[in-house]
């Protein structure tokens, strides 16, 4: 019987020992590192297609650069599958994403080769920029910090930002641009290629230098030299590519495009542009999905498309006919069926019309609906814009995301209490996408803005009367964040409701403790409760942060001397805060312990796991009220 041959992967922990392997074995190194992305997340789900897309690239970067002297920053994380690889967490990459397991991001604290933590858009610009900074002032002339930006992510406006600054320096920069958008023609042209290998050139670019140069000493006697010969250079590669370019009228050497997935030619790409000192950017062109086919033909499903078959790629579903139906699935459909009642409502996105549902209502009033892209601020002004002329805009961003808007929410919405309806997809603990996904601070940073309502849904039933609530005239911002994940209600298509805005209401009856609840998370305590607690227990449901119940908060005050507040958010500046708040304003006395995610950042894990250990599930409710 023939042994089985060692893969070249299973040798490799390093990218010291990938540099040992012969440039000819990169192509099968790339073979296998492909197979085994797709032998670990068909079983262990995570974020397939951007990783496949960018096995070559990791490669080669990890072949020519002294890494982790050399700095990579994989921008929109989830690109970083095949580096962890590489990286020596192989035999640990089964973990990703699971329960103590490493982190589906790169994670400074994990890795030395996870030069910055990345797990949000648009950010690798401007930190490779400052390490390249960094390396510059500290007299380390060769180290070179390198930026892969891609995923959409360019469409963030922090990456302009980053490239505009970058751009009037002379950092020693590189930015690699992973375009995988499938509208590009992937066909990279003869010519495009040719102007490639002479631009990395050794020898062009040493003369180009040397004409530089020479150009500084004559712009003394005849000042513009330099600029002459620059647009003269920059408009034969206009011509020539039938386009401009917009990275080099930012201070870039441009070079590209240049095929990603090609990785003996990336290398001999890279090694020539690590000899060129200043910002430089290369073209990647690439396939999200590649090597895979239903992931380069779909690649919104299989971004991210759980537990699959290898073989065949049929998608392992956990759907469940008796299963209560997802928040966000809840909000794709009320929206359609409020702006059928309403025209005046509009749906905005920035770039997760599939991930919050609103491709529901897309589909059918494609002419009301506005994906913005990766650009969570321009699509809090854009709603601020479109509410300023009378529109409801539904402006629907996950509740991590909405951290980076946070200025515009006040400057441009608050300020002048416009009518935008902010929808917080995913607030409160996410699950295993970990410490830069989870929703946990939203109901503390918009509590202390004035003019703003804030409101979370118990229930599908809540949450489709708060929307149908908050498009209603006269309501100004409003606020409505839900969680990830399913609801609790099979038959959740009920009749609209207008609730009363800042009203909470009664759940449960009892005599010795209170628990005072916001949002999804209230369902702990209705399971802790059924499990038949020693003492008698009162379940209120808040409803709405802001404005407080304050009718509902005396007359618990006056009853109860111990009560234990719930919420899945920080418990620094939320409900319990407030509550608390209250209490010394009006000068009760009580015991109250609050309950919520601790004042640290919450690892990755299921989100009843994290729950349990941020001690609130319902069992550790049941041992808060036998013991409060």
């Amino acid at each position: 019987m023939e042994e089985k041959k060692q893969r070249i992967l299973d040798t490799i922990n390093s990218p010291a020992d990938l540099k040992k392997v012969p440039e000819d074995d990169l192509i099968q190194v790339c073979q296998e590192l492909r197979e085994m992305l797709i032998n670990e997340c068909s079983v262990h789900p995570g974020h397939f297609g951007a990783g496949l897309g960018v096995v070559e690239l990791t490669v080669a970067l990890h072949y020519v650069f002294d890494t982790p002297y050399d700095n990579i920053i994989w921008d929109v994380g989830h690109q970083a599958y095949a580096h962890k690889i590489l990286t020596g967490r192989r035999d640990v990459f089964h973990t990703n994403r699971q329960y103590k397991g490493i982190s589906g991001f790169p994670k400074r604290s994990e890795s030395e080769y996870d030069a910055f933590g990345t797990g949000h858009s648009s950010t690798s610009i401007s930190a490779a920029l400052g390490m390249a900074v960094a390396a510059r002032l500290n007299g380390e002339k060769e180290r070179l910090s390198v930026a892969v930006i891609g995923d959409g992510a360019m469409t963030g406006g922090m990456a302009f930002e980053g490239l505009n600054n970058a751009g009037i320096g002379n950092a020693n920069l590189l930015v690699i641009l992973n375009d995988n958008n499938m509208a590009i023609d992937p066909n990279v042209g003869g010519m495009k290629e040719y102007l490639l290998d002479i631009t990395t050139s050794k020898t062009y670019n040493k003369l180009k230098e040397d004409v530089w140069h020479i150009l500084g000493r004559i712009n003394k006697i005849s000042p513009g030299a330099r600029n002459m010969i620059q647009k003269i250079d920059n408009s034969v590669k206009s011509l020539l590519l039938k386009q401009s370019n917009l990275f080099e009228a930012l201070g870039f050497r441009y070079f590209g495009p240049v095929d990603g997935h090609d990785v003996n030619h990336l290398v001999k790409v890279l090694r020539d542009l690590k000899n060129i000192q200043g910002p430089k950017l290369l073209h990647c062109i690439t396939v999200k999905g590649k090597g895979f086919k239903q992931a380069e033909i779909n690649q919104t499903t299989w971004h991210a498309p759980g537990r699959f078959n290898k073989e065949t790629g049929e998608r392992i579903k956990d759907d469940d006919p008796n299963k209560p139906p997802k928040f966000q699935d809840v909000f794709g459909n009320t929206i359609l069926e409020l702006a059928h009642a309403n025209p005046k409502i509009l749906g905005i996105t920035p770039a997760m019309p599939t991930g919050c549902s609103l491709n529901i209502m897309m589909k059918e009033m494609p002419d009301r609906c506005f994906d913005v892209g990766i650009a969570e601020q321009h699509a809090v002004t854009f709603s601020a814009g479109l509410a300023a002329q009378g529109y409801i805009p539904f402006c629907n961003i996950y509740s991590s995301f909405m951290q980076r808007a946070y200025d515009q929410v006040i400057h441009d919405v608050a300020l002048q209490n416009l009518h935008v309806v902010f929808c917080l997809d995913r607030g409160g603990l996410v699950g295993s996408d970990g410490a830069t996904h989870h929703g946990a601070f939203d109901l503390a940073y918009f509590r202390c803005i004035p003019n703003i309502t804030i409101a979370s849904p118990l229930n599908e039933e809540e949450l489709r009367d708060m929307m149908y609530t908050a498009q209603l005239p006269d309501k100004g911002p409003f606020s409505i964040r839900y969680p990830r994940g399913n609801g609790s209600m099979l038959n959740w298509r009920t009749p609209f409701k207008e609730l009363t805005v800042g009203k909470g209401r009664c759940m449960q009856e009892g005599e010795d403790i209170a628990i005072l609840s916001i949002g999804a998370i209230g369902m702990e305590a209705a399971k802790a409760i059924e499990k038949g607690t020693p003492r008698s227990v009162a379940w209120y449901d808040m409803r709405f942060l802001k404005p407080l119940d304050k009718e509902l908060l005396h007359e618990i005050f006056r009853k109860f001397k111990k009560i234990i507040t719930l919420e899945d958010g920080t418990i620094v500046g939320g409900l319990g805060s407030a509550v608390l708040e209250f209490m010394a304003d009006h000068g009760y006395n009580a015991k109250v312990v609050r309950l919520g995610v601790p004042d640290h950042f919450v690892e990755h894990g299921s989100q009843q796991q994290l729950y349990k250990d941020c001690g609130y599930d319902a069992e550790s409710i049941y041992q808060q009220i036998c013991t409060i």
